[in-house]
């Protein structure tokens, strides 16, 4: 009996052991190695861009897992993920945590600094419309024909309508100084700016037809001065501004659409609500709007019979 209850607690032991091993966590690396190609399947992650893994931390709100941090870096951008892995390392979870006492689209607003900027229809109206605009691009010319004047048509009278300056100078040479130039209009008249951006969105080939870099940039500035003399604005503090070609606002509004995710043009924000895709439609437009005047307490515009109803 004694040599019996010695074997089966031998035995016992060694199934002990083996549990504990099956049961042992995975290794830092190993579980790195795990997430990091978890994330690059469901992402599509390129070959050249690090996923980096930070070091598992024990969770608040779930007890049986650890929160991880898993970054995307490209080199020129970072983003961060937030996941949940279990304590046995055998599953992960993506977790987005929303604060329902925060507005998300309040939140964004605040993010964008529509002070100063001319406005076109309803002044200081609660429902805001604000594109983020190039005026090198093709895209633009065609949302700033939808909104201008179709829309404004419609909805002048209760929406503020807002550009800001997102010019893609990696592919488009000559917008920058034409959101510089537009803005030194700007400084002396609203009317004068949105002259300006009415003519660049209806004739960019007058400007992209021109032979040289140097001539495209000069055919801007010629158009800038033109409407500062149709406008009868101080020509010599006009010229003094196009000279300096001061970047500086342009690029401060280019971060605060980075801030709100904008990395391409045109994207329209209605009270904060991003309204992506391009060169949306105008019934899109409507959408987004007769829902924020609904929400605002303001009546959307009455429509004939066969337009697009209100949201409900």
């Amino acid at each position: 009996m004694t040599l019996i209850r010695y074997a089966l607690v031998l035995v016992l032991a060694i199934c002990l052991g083996c549990v504990a091993q099956s049961a042992a966590p995975t290794s830092g690396a190993d579980l790195n190695y795990k997430i990091e190609r978890q994330v690059r399947s469901y992402y599509k992650v390129p070959p050249e861009v690090k996923v980096l893994v930070g070091k598992p931390a024990p969770s608040a709100a779930f007890a049986n897992f650890d929160s991880v941090t898993v970054t995307i870096d490209n080199g020129d951008k970072k983003q961060d993920l937030a996941f949940l892995v279990s304590k046995d390392r055998s599953l992960l979870l993506r977790t987005v945590k929303f604060d329902l006492n925060k507005d998300p689209f309040v939140e964004t607003m605040n993010k964008i600094d529509i002070g100063g900027r001319p406005t076109r229809g309803a002044k200081g109206a609660k429902v805001v419309l604000v594109n983020f605009d190039d005026f090198e691009c093709p895209f633009c010319a065609r949302l700033h024909h939808t909104l201008f004047p179709e829309i404004l048509k419609e909805y002048g009278d209760r929406v503020t309508f807002i550009y800001k300056d997102y010019p893609l100078v990696e592919i488009h040479p000559w917008a920058m100084q034409a959101a510089v130039d537009a803005n030194c209009l700007a400084a002396q008249s609203a009317d004068a700016y949105w002259d300006f951006a009415d003519y660049i969105h209806s004739n960019q080939n007058e400007v992209s037809n021109g032979k040289t870099p140097g001539a495209r940039l000069e055919a801007v500035d010629k158009l800038t001065m033109q409407q500062g003399q149709k406008h009868n604005l101080d020509i010599a503090k006009l010229q003094t501004c196009v000279k300096a070609q001061d970047e500086s606002a342009v690029k401060t509004s280019m971060k605060q659409g980075e801030s709100v995710g904008v990395d391409a043009t045109p994207v329209v924000f209605v009270n904060g609500e991003e309204i992506n895709g391009g060169a949306v439609s105008a019934d899109v437009i409507r959408a987004a709007l007769d829902r924020a005047l609904k929400e605002a307490g303001v009546p959307a515009p009455e429509r004939s019979a066969g337009a697009t109803p209100a949201p409900r």
